[in-house]
């Protein structure tokens, strides 16, 4: 039998990893999901964007629904100027 990579240590060490992620990061996630909690009903196949840009700016006055493909077209070009 070869010596190969050891799977069930690395998925151990992955849900290691994941659960101290989401310790760390518990009050941005729960802003988050209040933010989109108050936009009610979300169509099938839109997101929540934020209009200035900020994802940590949660406002309701901020937030506004736009379709999934509009969002990532916003984050491609945002990405690409970046470069």
């Amino acid at each position: 039998m070869a010596s190969g990579r050891n799977w069930k240590k690395e998925y151990a060490d992955r849900a290691t990893y994941l659960k101290a992620y989401r310790k760390r990061h518990k009050k941005e996630d729960a802003a988050r999901h209040r933010a989109r909690r108050s936009m009610k009903n979300i169509p099938a196949g839109h997101e929540v964007d934020h209009k200035d840009g900020n994802p940590n700016n949660n406002s309701r006055e901020n937030l506004k629904i736009i379709s999934r493909l509009k969002n990532r077209q916003k984050g491609a070009r945002k990405t690409n100027r970046m470069r």
